[in-house]
């Protein structure tokens, strides 16, 4: 019998607990799936970087923690997580940030809310051709590589860059300080897509925001910690940005007071761009725990000298 520890916000429990069962059935797998087991007795931890589980020390035999979440920058620096962690890649969570991504990229290169906005007068305006319309995602892991082959998909040629090398078809890739330059200088759209850590805090600040053409789009649906946000806000005013979508933000829920809210060049939402969908996490946490079972490689463990 394998045991399995859930460790998440309490109403996650009801959320999760049948399709975590039907996954291991599934799986073939045996298990004893509870919240209470004693902390030396598991072996593997489904686990919430918001719950009460904090120090790992006691759990001896765990070999694996696997997230729920795809960010690990909550719990990535925790000394007492000695054991493998596994961040959470969802295919439920990656379709929805393609849908919702590309939704706003049209939104934009459609100019739908400027026909929104003129609904007073007959002002013809035609949008270029997704072929005229240079996009570029910064980030290219699974929710980036999967919005930029998307928005290629559709005709936009895309750019994509991340902090080392990589190669994918229908994607011109960039890499490192002079490939990000290369990346930001045609970008009439921009996405960001990169985790949060100390190397990608304030990727967009004012010395980068410059770099785009005059009147970029901004969508970030990444993290909060990645734009300087009193850049952002003297960009926009200055017009060197034309328009900001935020789903992300460094405090959430964003605070009232924030200049976000009341600029009629930013979109605020929610945080709802992509979520980590039940039936499909399930199954991605019952393949880690058979892999873990067969000695076998986890799938998206997390490099702690990267911090992802």
């Amino acid at each position: 019998m394998i045991n399995v520890q859930f460790a998440a916000l309490p109403e996650r429990w009801a959320t999760y607990e049948t399709p975590l069962r039907a996954a291991f059935a599934e799986a073939g797998l045996e298990v004893d799936l509870r919240l209470d087991h004693a902390p030396d007795e598991v072996n593997y931890v489904v686990y919430a970087p918001n719950s009460d589980l904090q120090d790992f020390t006691p759990y001896t035999r765990c070999k694996a923690v696997l997230s729920l979440w795809a960010g690990v920058e909550k719990i990535v620096s925790n000394q007492t997580l000695t054991m493998p962690l596994c961040r959470m890649v969802d295919p439920g969570l990656t379709a929805g940030m393609v849908e919702w991504v590309t939704g706003h990229v049209l939104r934009y290169h459609l100019g739908i809310d400027r026909t929104t906005h003129t609904q007073d007068r007959w002002e013809p305006v035609v949008p270029p051709l997704a072929e005229e319309r240079p996009v570029t995602v910064l980030g290219l892991g699974a929710l980036g590589q999967a919005c930029a082959s998307m928005l290629a998909t559709l005709g936009f040629p895309v750019t994509g860059w991340s902090r080392s090398k990589k190669s994918i078809d229908g994607i011109t890739c960039r890499h490192g300080d002079d490939g990000l330059r290369d990346a930001l200088a045609t970008a009439q759209i921009v996405i960001l897509l990169l985790p949060d850590t100390p190397a990608t805090e304030n990727k967009l600040n004012s010395d980068t925001l410059a770099l785009l053409p005059k009147g970029a789009r901004i969508i970030n649906p990444g993290r909060g910690p990645l734009i300087d946000d009193d850049a952002l806000l003297a960009a926009l005013d200055g017009g060197q940005i034309g328009h900001a979508t935020l789903d992300v933000f460094r405090i959430e829920p964003l605070p009232m007071d924030h200049p976000y809210w009341a600029h009629p060049r930013v979109t605020v939402t929610p945080h709802i761009a992509a979520e980590t969908r039940p039936l499909t996490a399930a199954r991605v946490i019952a393949d880690n725990i058979r892999r873990g079972e067969a000695e076998a490689p986890f799938l998206h463990q997390v490099d702690r000298t990267l911090g992802y």
